[in-house]
């Protein structure tokens, strides 16, 4: 049986990040440690989805090799841009961030798949599904930050949404069975 954390060890903590790590803000302490959190796991989504497109990219093959192979490449540079902005935001607001592997292996929703052979549609459709699930995370994100009156969190959301969407599109019209039909 896992034993509760003590209250005074927590608080010290808490009390030690801030000594060392807190940034002057306007926004409530309260506010930063939601925010700073929905970033926190967004950024471990990030980071999991950027290894699992780069894995896509290497392991790609049949003939649409080529046009695969760069839309994942152009897709996981655009996926790791996102990383830096996340975190900083996070720091620049007064919270932290994440700091290990374990860290985001234990806050992603995005699944592994480490199988030997991936079919380039199966990749193509997992990574359509798990850019949809980013969306979601990150318009979760978002209304914490307008709950929060953090207006420049929200506008950087906004533009990671709408790139987010993007890649979901190429994805679903890269998964069509035929020509005009949804699946």
């Amino acid at each position: 049986m896992t034993k509760a954390p003590d209250t005074k060890v927590l608080d010290a903590k808490a009390a030690h990040v801030k000594e060392y790590l807190g940034t002057p803000t306007d926004l409530k302490a309260d506010a930063v440690k939601e925010v700073a959190i929905g970033l926190a796991d967004t950024l471990a989504d990030v980071f999991a989805l950027y290894v699992k497109t780069k894995n896509f990219h290497w392991h790609m093959s049949g003939r649409h090799f080529r046009d695969y192979h760069l839309l994942l490449d152009e897709q996981s540079d655009q996926i790791f841009a996102m990383t830096d902005p996340l975190a900083e935001r996070a720091r620049k607001i007064g919270g932290t961030t994440l700091h290990s592997i374990g860290e985001i292996s234990r806050r992603t929703q995005i699944l592994d798949n480490d199988a030997l052979y991936v079919t380039p549609e199966d990749m193509l459709a997992e990574l359509r599904d798990d850019n949809l699930s980013l969306t979601k995370r990150l318009r979760k994100v978002h209304a914490i930050c307008d709950d929060a009156n953090d207006v420049a969190t929200a506008s950087l959301i906004e533009n990671w949404i709408d790139e987010t969407e993007r890649r979901t599109w190429f994805l679903f019209e890269a998964t069509r069975p035929a020509f005009g039909k949804n699946a």
